[in-house]
């Protein structure tokens, strides 16, 4: 009875190590990869698992993982050496495929991520390459994912963390902005400049027109009044001339009066600005008149 005491409790620790052995818990973002004697078996979810006799469990880690591709050296489309670093945001989607499918999946995708860097790099000039980061980020992602998914593994995005050009490059750009800068802000004070001459031009020319279009009005406004005043003194004068004359036919002046009256009233008519008299029909007889006067008084200085 006392040789079989020891056995017993032999026998009753190796039990207790097999089942603590044989007792899995896989946590909620791992599954498990279930092998017997070498051999695929089944992938077990996450909770409590336990494992038969010669059973063996590997597990695979489900969440999104980085790596960080270290800094490189990459030659550009123009010959300018760049370096160039990034990181690449990935997730498993099949644990099956990601241990029996590839050795060192993150040694894998470090180095793929590198040879398509340099690819893709060396398609763009430097300008291109600083101004197309997106476009880089993309590409990659595409390239690295279509590789990857034979692996079970996702891709979700790649990001270019720096590109570093040569010192003398980065010298020879910050000279290039300055004089940009310095050409943009010329040209922006030449535009003002312009804006503020065509503006004070406008506003001279809309002076000069409103100032003659004022000066304009007032010589009309002249004219007109002026236009009134001989007009309503022609028709006094007229008026005039038509009273007198009624009022020597009335009396019944004899001719030589007629005569003296009307060159009177015709002295008041030129006694104006007028440089051209217009004499009726009329006129004649009166100045035949005036030479019969003219005649009489001849004669009477001549007896004398």
């Amino acid at each position: 009875m006392e040789i079989y005491t020891p056995v017993a409790i032999v026998l009753f620790v190796f039990a207790l190590i097999f089942v603590f052995r044989s007792i899995r818990i896989l946590r909620p973002y791992e599954k498990g990869l279930i092998e017997r004697l070498g051999k695929y078996m089944k992938t077990a979810d996450s909770g409590l698992t336990i494992l038969f006799p010669f059973e063996t469990l590997k597990k695979v880690d489900m969440r999104e993982q980085v790596i960080e591709v270290p800094p490189q050296e990459v030659i550009t489309k123009d010959n300018v050496v760049v370096t160039v670093d990034a990181v690449i945001y990935f997730h498993v989607t099949d644990p099956f495929k990601v241990v029996y499918n590839v050795a060192q999946f993150e040694m894998a995708a470090l180095k793929l991520a590198q040879t398509n860097l340099r690819n893709t790099i060396g398609e763009l000039a430097l300008d291109e390459t600083l101004n197309s980061r997106e476009r880089i980020n993309t590409q990659l992602r595409e390239i690295l994912d279509e590789a990857t998914d034979k692996w079970g593994v996702k891709v979700t995005r790649v990001e270019i963390q720096k590109i570093d050009p040569p010192e003398d490059i980065v010298s020879a750009m910050s000279a290039q902005m300055k004089a940009e800068r310095t050409k943009r802000a010329a040209i922006i004070e030449a535009e003002g400049v312009k804006q503020a001459a065509i503006t004070r031009a406008e506003g001279e020319k809309q002076s000069a027109i409103l100032k003659a279009e004022g000066e304009a009005g007032a010589i009309q406004s002249v004219a007109t009044a002026n236009k009134f005043q001989k007009i309503a003194l022609a028709e006094g004068d007229a008026q005039a001339i038509v009273t007198v004359f009624k009022a020597m036919h009335d009396g019944n002046p004899t001719q030589e009066i007629l005569a003296l009256k009307y060159m009177e009233t015709l002295g008041n008519v030129a006694d104006g600005q007028a440089t051209k008299i217009f004499l009726p029909l009329e006129a004649a007889g009166t100045l035949g008149a005036l030479s019969s006067i003219a005649e009489s008084f001849k004669t009477d200085v001549k007896s004398k």
